[in-house]
């Protein structure tokens, strides 16, 4: 096997050691869908990229978990997009293609945007007792319509009444199995209230029948907060500062702009470093 080349990028980051962390793999054309699994789980973080051609985009991506393969992710597509940038030429302006169709991205000034597809979403059947029961929170912390939300990856979006109850949420897995497992059957929720400048958001997913982990930077969830924000307050504009990851001590800021109808999600990208992997 030839050596497979590696970057270590941080997205979302407002420092250095901040964000959310993504390997990028520079080539994936010589490795199997099985080795592709194996090298994200060697990786051991949210996701793993690997780049490969494209006939349609300036290069297609594949994303891995290390346990299973995704459609669409936000944080993934715009650490993916720096690499290709600079592997490729690819200039400030292009596309990616994922499993999720082509996803436009571009580079504004300090950080990566990508362009989400048009979401479609649908109400949670859990009432807002047993949504902050799952939470783990008083039932007056839910604070509006809680709605599936699908820009290319489906999650629940659940607004609640402050940062402060954002901070106090304790999510219960047994629960989370019950009222908030999507149509793919993964349990995973997304909270958010509102700040003067944005929102304060958390992202939450099952690992386990008894486990939760959290995410730092979600911007496949930041997008689709932008589809709630389309289906709960019609074509008003939108410009946001998302925070997470702070209750987690690995803060993240997105940036999330609804306008025509059109959703956007952005964010810095830091590079760390890279290697090869030899087996």
């Amino acid at each position: 096997m030839p050596a497979i080349r590696y970057r270590l990028l941080n997205v979302f980051a407002e420092s250095t050691f901040g964000g959310n962390p993504l390997a990028v793999i520079e080539d994936g054309s010589a490795l199997s869908d099985e080795e592709m699994q194996l090298v994200a789980r060697q990786f051991n973080l949210s996701e793993t990229t690997f780049l490969l051609p494209s006939n349609r985009a300036a290069a297609r991506v594949r994303i891995f978990t290390p346990t299973y393969e995704m459609a669409f992710a936000g944080h993934p597509t715009l650490g993916s997009a720096q690499v290709v940038r600079s592997l490729f030429g690819a200039g400030d302006a292009f596309e990616l293609e994922m499993q999720a169709g082509l996803i436009p991205v571009r580079f504004e000034g300090w950080r990566w945007v990508l362009n989400a597809n048009a979401p479609t979403s649908r109400p949670m059947e859990a009432t807002p007792a047993e949504l902050a029961a799952m939470l783990k929170l008083p039932e007056d912390a839910i604070a509006g319509p809680a709605l599936w939300v699908d820009c290319g990856n489906e999650q629940p979006m659940i607004p609640l009444a402050s940062v402060e109850h954002v901070h106090a949420c304790r999510p219960d897995p047994s629960l989370v199995a019950k009222f908030s497992v999507n149509r793919a059957g993964q349990g995973k929720t997304y909270v958010f209230a509102r700040t003067p400048d944005g929102f304060e958001s958390r992202y939450f997913w099952m690992t386990s029948p008894t486990s939760i982990s959290e995410d730092p930077g979600t911007g496949s969830a930041c997008a689709n907060l932008g589809g709630w924000w389309l289906a709960t307050q019609g074509d008003k504009p939108l410009f946001a500062h998302i925070r997470q990851g702070t209750v987690i001590n690995r803060p993240n800021l997105l940036t999330l702009e609804v306008k025509d109808g059109r959703i956007s999600v952005g964010g810095c990208v830091i590079e760390l470093g890279g290697g090869e992997l030899r087996w």
